[in-house]
């Protein structure tokens, strides 16, 4: 399969976009060519420190970069040259199965819902979230693309979801939870009661609604939501992991017992660093359109690339939307 890299996005772009996607190249057996697009001599300056050069890496000259601060849907429409453009371009014209962009989350949603439209039957895209539990990782969605739903959204974003946690993290019959402020059925606002009532007589494995204490429990596979919601979530949750892995760094280097301390558990803290590492679970997926993409946090490491690009890969090897179309009719006919 071939993946585009839009190699200008993001904060450490292009030396850790240009790093993973090397790496990814040199991995990961399914990707055949993997399209570079950005400032040509800026892509190869970075080449040329990473060794001979993969035959499987091409390299795609944009002279454009989309900046975190500007309007997505503009900049879009204004620079036609930007890496992210030129990267959704090359799946629009079929040069390219995914993309991969770690740049503005906004203008990486606007290239490909202008250029690449929503999948047949989808009315709005979600970025899905991987999350990590103590037993198992969830999905939540939506984390951003889509901030006011109508029930009929949310419906389909448990379907999405449903199907991606089948398909890509290993979840036979994954468990569907409803964001609200309560249990209840009876509670919530007007959308939610309306969803709950949608999710409750469809053919999906609903578990009803849950809140904010249920997220990591493990208990749910799939966390419905409105994107404003999410994308609260999700950097609260952010925050929340590097806060707490700031306290274990200040409480461990207090003295020289708990130095001693922390050294006979640096096993148990790495594997816990790891849990808890965003870029461990690599980019997210934009589902729900006609097309590839994957999300990668803005402050993407060459490690994060790697697992943006991986994570691109399996959504195309495992015909994520088609079958996500599928679905979607079987559900909404049944209901």
């Amino acid at each position: 399969m071939r993946i585009a890299v839009d190699a200008m996005g993001g904060d450490f772009a292009p030396r850790e976009i240009v790093a993973g996607a090397v790496r990814a190249a040199r991995e990961l057996e399914a990707v055949e060519v993997l399209h570079l697009v950005g400032d040509q001599a800026a892509i190869e300056k970075e080449l040329s420190r990473l060794g001979p050069l993969s035959p499987k890496i091409k390299i795609l000259h944009a002279s454009e970069v989309v900046g975190m601060d500007e309007s997505p849907a503009n900049a879009v429409r204004r620079k036609k040259d930007s890496s992210i453009a030129r990267s959704v371009d090359l799946v629009k014209i079929g040069e390219a199965d995914a993309v991969f962009s770690a740049g503005s989350t906004g203008a990486a949603v606007a290239s490909c819902q202008l250029k690449l439209r929503t999948a047949e039957g989808v009315i709005r895209p979600a970025i899905a979230t991987v999350f990590p539990s103590p037993t198992k990782p969830f999905l939540l969605l939506d984390a951003g693309a889509t901030p006011d739903c109508t029930p009929q959204i949310l419906r389909q974003f448990a379907v999405m979801g449903s199907v991606y946690s089948r398909e890509i993290l290993g979840v036979r019959q994954p468990r569907i939870g409803l964001m609200s402020i309560g249990e209840e059925d009876a509670k919530g606002n007007e959308t939610t009661k309306e969803t709950f009532s949608l999710l409750e007589r469809s053919p999906l494995n609903f578990a009803g609604n849950i809140e904010g204490h249920d997220l990591f429990e493990g208990e749910i596979d799939v966390v419905v939501c409105d994107g404003f919601t999410g994308n609260v979530i999700l950097k609260t949750a952010e925050s929340v992991g590097h806060a707490i892995s700031t306290w274990i760094k200040q409480e461990f280097t207090q003295n020289p017992v708990r130095i001693l301390g922390a050294l006979l558990l640096r096993g148990a803290l790495k594997s816990f660093k790891r849990k808890i590492n965003p870029e461990t679970y690599g980019g997210a997926p934009l589902l729900g359109i006609n097309g590839t993409c994957s999300i990668g946090h803005g402050s993407s490491s060459a490690y994060a690339a790697f697992n943006g690009i991986r994570v691109a890969a399996e959504a195309v090897a495992h015909n994520i939307n088609h079958l996500m179309v599928e679905e979607i009719k079987n559900v909404e006919a049944s209901s």
